[in-house]
């Protein structure tokens, strides 16, 4: 319902300077009102006024009103927000005073959710907005902020408008063909829009996984027979001893998971039981579930003995990454080293061939900052799904397939390119990514 008036803590709920009750909707300037005993119609928008609230005829705060009034803010309709002292309980008491006046307690993202549904920002600014709120690095809140600027729009609405103004075309070609003003539709004008599209498709793709990379980093797992130094590289890593390491093998029977940012990639690290047969229930417990983490992980490092031929644990663990993103250490050089590679001694915490490999292996992808960019894995799934469709059209023109078969092709393809930034949607996919936000915004 966006006609009953929403209400919601915008800030952390702590003992802090100040916290932020935030109203909006039909009857958010008449609740604020009858709350600080003050019209605030009367109020020219877009300021700030001192104030206390009441409850019933006691005050029970001393705050600042800030006033916002339809159709010039943030959801388009009239906003309140009440800047209180930041007491966990008095700010739960101006909420609950706001309710007991008729407001509802908002949703999570139910503010951006109206602003995005009352037409005031489209389903990728809408994310941007949420991006930004859970930004920890410098490249996110780039990302984030070309998000919120309408970035990724203007990667889609021209393909989408190209598109649309093709299926017009065809549809004039159906409808009146006898006109002689008509542009004929023919394969010698499809076929190379097609391929445009696909290779325009294609780089977006391409230019989108690179980036989500160095945006978000990689899931890494860290893998080797046991007792060959994978505990002691996650602590090198992360500079300090997350992991417990000992000379007795089988010692890490679960997943150990931390964080480490390089230079120029983020590494979210698990550190894997050692792989191999066993009796023991709990190592086997921890075994299945690092193969499992093996099977998810964008990265593998396979840490390799460096003092020792390769057994047969070295050679099954080969066997089982093939295909799979691999970077193989040699560890334990501090005792001998019979191999060429990326070689270190994690006990010594001499690991400075790994970092320096990562960082000039991730590199070349900074350029990228800079660009429009789809940034999340929703947008880069639609992207794809309307490249194969494109692709699959094109392999219809091609064949000859009816032109008004190949106009419903691409109105498919069109779909999915507006519900990348929201021109399309069904309400169970807007439920799913506004449940994700923050209360309060």
């Amino acid at each position: 319902m966006l006609n009953d008036t929403i209400c919601a803590i915008s800030t952390a709920l702590s003992n802090q300077a100040i916290a932020i009750v935030r109203m909006s909707g039909d009857e958010a300037l008449d609740i604020a009102s009858s709350m600080i005993k003050r019209d605030l119609h009367q109020i020219r928008a877009n300021s700030i006024i001192y104030a206390h609230v009441y409850e019933g005829e006691v005050a029970v705060d001393e705050v600042m009103v800030s006033v916002f009034k339809a159709p010039k803010t943030f959801t388009r309709e009239d906003i309140v927000e009440i800047n209180t002292h930041g007491g966990a309980y008095i700010t739960r008491k101006i909420l609950n005073i706001c309710l007991s006046l008729g407001a509802r307690l908002a949703l999570p993202g139910e503010f951006t959710k109206r602003a995005y549904l009352n037409g005031r920002i489209d389903l990728s600014k809408a994310e941007s907005i949420n991006d930004m709120i859970r930004a920890t690095s410098e490249i996110q809140v780039k990302s984030a902020m070309k998000g919120i600027d309408g970035s990724i729009s203007k990667l889609i609405e021209p393909l989408c408008e190209e598109i649309m103004q093709m299926i017009g075309m065809i549809e004039v070609n159906i409808d009146y063909p006898e006109y002689d003003d008509v542009e004929i539709i023919t394969n010698e004008k499809l076929i190379p829009a097609l391929e445009k599209w696909i290779m325009t498709a294609d780089e977006m793709i391409d230019k989108a996984e690179r980036f989500r990379v160095i945006k978000d980093g990689l899931k890494t797992a860290i893998i080797g027979k046991p007792n060959v130094g994978k505990s002691s590289l996650l602590n090198a890593l992360l500079k300090k001893d997350k992991a417990i390491v000992t000379d007795i093998a089988g010692t890490t029977r679960d997943l150990i998971e931390d964080t480490v940012e390089l230079d120029n990639i983020t590494l979210h690290l698990i550190d894997t039981a050692g792989i191999r047969e066993s009796e023991d229930t709990v190592e086997k417990i921890g075994i299945e579930r690092s193969l499992k983490a093996i099977d998810e992980a964008e990265l593998i490092i396979l840490v390799i003995d460096a003092a020792k031929q390769l057994d047969e644990e070295d050679k099954r663990l080969i066997k089982l990454v093939e295909g799979k993103d691999v970077i193989t250490v040699y560890n334990k050089t501090d005792v001998a080293c019979l191999y060429e590679g990326i070689r270190i001694s994690a006990k010594e915490n001499d690991i400075s061939e790994l970092i320096d490999y990562l960082n000039q292996r991730y590199d070349k992808d900074q350029s990228l900052i800079d660009e429009d960019i789809l940034n999340n894995e929703r947008q880069i799934a639609l992207m794809k799904k309307a490249a194969r469709q494109l692709k699959e059209t094109l392999v219809s023109v091609k064949n000859g397939t009816e032109l008004d078969i190949i106009s419903s092709e691409l109105y498919v393809i069109y779909h999915d390119l507006s519900e990348i930034i929201g021109k399309s949607y069904d309400d169970d996919l807007i439920d799913h990514l506004f449940k994700n936000f923050c209360l309060g915004k």
